[in-house]
């Protein structure tokens, strides 16, 4: 598994909708939106590092430019780490 951080280029929790909202990416398991210190984040759980590489790669700029306008405010910064251990709690 491979989990990434992102913090998008979005201005308005609006704005992070649209683009959350754009569809399930092939190998996406969970995905979280965060704001901290008035900065947007999305952290996204993935099959696998190929998953998340192809999706920044080659479907999340058309679904900025589409959300954002052509020329958005810069690109998502990116931390992209491998899930050594997962711990789902069992539900009673």
């Amino acid at each position: 598994m491979w989990l990434t951080i992102a913090t998008p280029p979005t201005k308005s929790l609006e704005q992070l909708d649209k683009a959350l909202n754009s569809g399930v990416p092939e190998g996406l398991r969970a995905r979280y939106a965060c704001q901290t210190d008035g900065e947007f984040r999305v952290i996204a759980v993935w099959e696998s590092k190929e998953h998340a590489d192809r999706f920044f790669r080659e479907v999340l700029g058309p679904v900025l430019a589409r959300v954002l306008g052509p020329e958005p405010a810069g690109a998502p910064a990116i931390v992209g780490m491998e899930v050594l251990r997962e711990l789902i709690p069992a539900t009673s």
